[in-house]
């Protein structure tokens, strides 16, 4: 996969670009490119970093929910080195900005060669995911095939704070 733009890296923190609205924000451990949100690589993650991408929501004024299921979605066990299979999916209530489905797609391949405990993905995905569309809510929900008669379910959720400071209504 060719590489969209040329990326800078800082130690502690860099600002994260929103691709189609030039909006930036401090998001710790990630690349600022001119296409998107490139990701920090882990251990055990190979080739270039993924690039995840956003666009404007059409209908930033409006509440509705969007999912997107991966049911095809591998890692690795890092204690035994064997493929981990599950679903991923993916709900979350849009602000300004939506994920865009191809760079999605790739990202959720980065995990393939990854070894990562169930935990440890669940809640990487939602951070990811989070400092690409700043959503007002989202869900990751994971579940995992069964290994040695046990079947694993790990959600993490996201909100986003709301500031009453600056509403007059409600003081």
């Amino acid at each position: 996969m060719a590489k969209k733009a040329t990326a800078t890296k800082t130690t502690s923190s860099a600002k994260v670009g929103a691709k189609k609205t030039g909006a930036t924000k401090q998001i710790p451990t990630k690349e600022k490119t001119a296409s998107g949100v490139v990701l920090s690589k882990t251990a055990g993650m190979k080739g270039e970093a993924t690039i995840l991408e956003n666009f404007a929501n059409p209908n930033p004024g409006r509440l509705y929910t969007i999912t997107h299921v991966n049911e095809e979605f591998t890692s690795v066990c890092p204690k035994t080195g064997l493929p981990d299979f599950g679903v991923v999916t993916v709900s979350y209530v849009p602000d300004q900005l939506c994920i865009e489905l191809k760079s999605l797609k790739y990202y959720f391949l980065e995990f393939r060669n990854q070894g990562i405990f169930y935990e440890a993905v669940t809640n990487k995905i939602l951070d990811d995911l989070v400092a690409v569309c700043d959503p007002f809510e989202m869900e990751v929900v994971t579940e995992w095939g069964v290994r040695g008669g046990i079947r694993s379910v790990i959600t993490a959720e996201y909100m986003k704070p709301i500031d009453f400071a600056d509403d007059e209504d409600l003081v």
